[in-house]
């Protein structure tokens, strides 16, 4: 009897130790799934964030991959999550099976004393263990199904972020290949360009002073105007033709020549190692000089007694001027004791835009005297004009005075005779 006593005691005390673990590993479980609802939350959040930055495809792939990464630190949460409710599935069918035996050993070792605590025992025990078992089941249940929805409303954002990943992409690869389509286009342009002007210097004349002319018309000019392009000069050593003639206010021109030095510039451009490039740009200053050389030699400036005592030779392209002056800083010097101005596009602007200006100066100055000139003669017609007027008013002054003159005389006389004649 006492053994069955303290058998049942043991077994009571056993199995509510059990209880009490199980229960606490529950709320244990419980704690780390409310913790892992967190984590989706802000999982939930970080998406919603990530969306927000969709439109930036450079950095979709980045945060795409963390958000992966969450995810399937999500999954592998979850998967623990299951690990330890399966465990405790096994604890609980450990403790079932405990208290089968149990209840075996008390059917073995029973009594009628003891027959209906036990009974009563095992009921109890039976209702509590199936009520925790059920209340456990739902717990798990609550707890997985917002996990799953969350995951699949997560799949679904990733997949959606994926599809507008890969439009943007695409976009991005079109734009990307009409950018090199363009570039290619215009490679073989500039290609095409540069070798015809390079095999062909009538081609690179005509470029030259094709750009003179834009240039001075940029600036406000006109041609046959204010400037006259190719104007053909004979002199006793020949015809000269410089390229533009530009007027000046005052009766005074400026000769400028348009020079373009291309093939030893392109060479040196071209070239892959320093020495072939040394040598082709020393090539190209010694074209320079002898552009300068030949220029200074024709002696425009001295054909025209308007003409300053310089000429100036335009090279369409700062950066031909430039490379020259880098390798042969004396350059200008040079051009200058040989009477010759060098002018790129941008200092030719400065010169024709003062030259414009001085004209529009000149035109306003010739306008004010043609105004005055047309006040004087306003003013000596209306003096004229005055006169006139003066000598009519004093003509009606002399015939009112006559008029008043008349009528007294034909009152006094005519009509007070006609009176007396009446009566």
């Amino acid at each position: 009897m006492l053994g069955l006593i303290t058998g049942g005691g043991i077994g009571w005390f056993v199995g509510s130790r059990l209880a009490a673990e199980l229960r606490q590993r529950w709320l244990v479980r419980d704690g780390e799934a409310r913790d892992l609802d967190e984590r989706f939350k802000a999982a939930i959040r970080d998406l919603a964030a990530a969306s927000e930055k969709a439109s930036r495809a450079d950095v979709l792939a980045g945060e795409l991959a963390v958000e992966r990464q969450a995810g399937e630190a999500a999954r592998v949460e979850l998967e623990r999550l299951k690990a330890d409710a399966s465990h405790f599935e096994e604890q609980r069918k450990l403790l079932v099976e405990a208290r089968e035996k149990l209840l075996q050993e008390f059917q073995n070792t029973g009594s009628a004393v003891l027959g209906k605590a036990q009974n009563a025992f095992l009921k109890a025990a039976t209702e509590r263990f199936g009520h925790a078992e059920k209340a456990s089941e739902e717990k798990i249940k609550s707890l997985l199904a917002p996990v799953g929805e969350r995951l699949k409303k997560y799949e679904e954002t990733v997949e959606t972020l994926e599809k507008q990943r890969v439009d943007a992409f695409g976009q991005l690869s079109g734009l990307i290949q009409s950018m090199r389509e363009g570039q290619e286009q215009v490679r073989r342009e500039a290609q095409r360009l540069g070798n015809s002007l390079t095999n062909a210097p009538k081609a690179r004349g005509r470029w030259g002073e094709r750009a003179l002319q834009n240039v001075l018309e940029q600036c406000g000019l006109s041609q046959h105007t204010d400037f006259i392009l190719e104007h053909s000069l004979e002199t006793v050593e020949g015809r000269l033709r410089p390229d533009a003639i530009v007027r000046i206010p005052g009766n005074k021109i400026l000769v400028i020549d348009a020079k373009v030095s291309l093939n030893a510039y392109q060479a040196a451009f071209e070239s892959e190692d320093e020495q072939s490039r040394a040598s082709a740009m020393a090539d190209h200053v010694r074209s320079m000089r002898n552009h300068v050389q030949a220029l200074g030699a024709k002696s425009y400036q001295s054909q025209f007694d308007e003409a300053p005592d310089y000429v100036v030779m335009f090279v369409p392209g700062e950066h031909f001027v430039a490379a020259a002056l880098e390798h042969d800083p004396q350059l200008w010097d040079f051009a200058f004791e040989k009477r010759v101005l060098l002018a790129t596009p941008t200092n030719l602007v400065a010169i024709a835009r003062t030259v414009a200006q001085v004209w529009r100066q000149d035109q306003i100055a010739r306008e004010a005297v043609e105004i005055g000139k047309a006040g004087a003669d306003l003013y000596d017609r209306l003096a004229v004009a005055a006169e006139h007027l003066r000598r009519v008013g004093g003509g009606l002054e002399i015939a009112v005075t006559n008029y008043n003159k008349f009528v007294g005389s034909f009152e006094r006389n005519v009509l007070s005779a006609g009176r007396r004649l009446k009566d």
